[in-house]
């Protein structure tokens, strides 16, 4: 059996330029990093000429072809049509619609995970390339490129996005130290709800195409605040950088009506009276979780948890996709 691993994301300053609509007319840039949640993809190669998918559903079919899971369809259309024996099962640390990149990971396990089973290797690198092209050009999700490389890569990197699609990235912290001392700082709560991030950038997409100005001069905004938030994690200012995550929050609010609701607003505000210098939703919006930072966090997860609110604690890691079991 092989299992393959794939971490999930943060974002942390400068989401929404990884959109091509966006980094094809001005080139966008991010901050990331990828955290100790992962999502895990086992294949076992059944004795029947049977394909068998396991995740929130259960589909068992002679061919490929007949799957309603699409990425599953589509990876196996692309890299594995010639195997028609695979027993494939999903697990994740945290499901998916939480804004963390989830829909990615599982691509980029299941990519490195047939690679394995054909005994073929596939860089971290190309993964990303890969998994983009079934998500964003074969299933035209409007969605950018940030979750596919940073959770292929691992690590807290800088993306930039050339306007001829290519990505760049640079190391922003390689030391465990250095990670636990950021992620001290920070902390993360459920609000409660999923959420399809699809349905929320479809708009960001229509403007930005569009060339709609006041989309574009929200996201210009976005990306001085990314590589704002890249200085103070390099100077280690970190209570700066929270009141930075807040001005971002305000200006992605701006974006679509579908990025926060009461409830997210009532969550918000009740962290930053509970010690929060700042914070934002992560991911595309509208659910999932929150990221405060604070120079208190244990004062503030207990504020949170006083409130019955659901806190997970989490560490930034190096390794990006990977195989875990032959």
């Amino acid at each position: 059996m092989i299992i393959a691993r794939c971490p999930l994301r943060i974002s942390l300053g400068g989401g929404g330029t990884d959109l091509k609509s966006y980094y094809s007319q001005r080139e966008g840039f991010l901050v990331a990093g990828a955290i100790n949640k992962y999502v895990y993809v086992a294949i076992h190669r059944t004795f029947e000429d049977e394909i068998i998918a396991k995740y929130s559903d259960y589909e068992k079919t002679n061919s490929f072809r007949n799957l309603k899971h699409p990425i599953i369809r589509t990876v196996l259309e692309l890299y594995a049509n010639d195997l028609n024996n695979l027993e494939i099962t999903s697990f994740a640390d945290i499901p998916g619609g939480t804004g963390l990149g989830s829909s990615s990971a599982f691509t980029n396990s299941l990519i490195k995970a047939i690679f394995a089973t054909k005994v073929d290797d596939i860089s971290n690198e190309k993964l990303a390339e890969n998994s983009c092209y079934v998500e964003i050009e074969k299933l035209k999700e409007p969605i950018g490129k940030q979750d596919q490389f940073i959770t292929a890569l691992g690590g807290l990197r800088a993306l930039t996005f050339k306007k001829d699609g290519s990505v760049k990235n640079k190391m922003i912290y390689k030391n465990v130290e250095d990670f636990d001392e950021f992620s001290s700082n920070l902390v993360m709560v459920f609000t409660g709800s999923t959420r399809s991030a699809s349905k929320i950038l479809s708009d960001q997409k229509i403007k930005s195409e569009a060339m709609d100005s006041e989309m574009l001069e929200n996201l210009d905004k976005t990306k001085a605040l990314g590589k704002l938030s890249l200085k103070l994690l390099q100077d280690k200012d970190f209570n700066e950088y929270g009141k930075v995550m807040h001005e971002h929050w305000v200006n992605k609010k701006k974006r679509s009506p579908g990025m926060t609701s009461k409830k997210i607003d009532e969550l918000y505000e009740y962290g930053i009276n509970s010690g929060a210098n700042g914070g934002k939703v992560i991911g595309a919006g509208g659910g999932g979780f929150i990221l405060f930072q604070t120079e208190d966090s244990n004062k503030l997860i207990k504020r949170l948890r006083k409130s019955n609110l659901r806190v997970v604690n989490f560490s930034f890691v190096n390794q990006g996709a990977e195989i875990i079991n032959i």
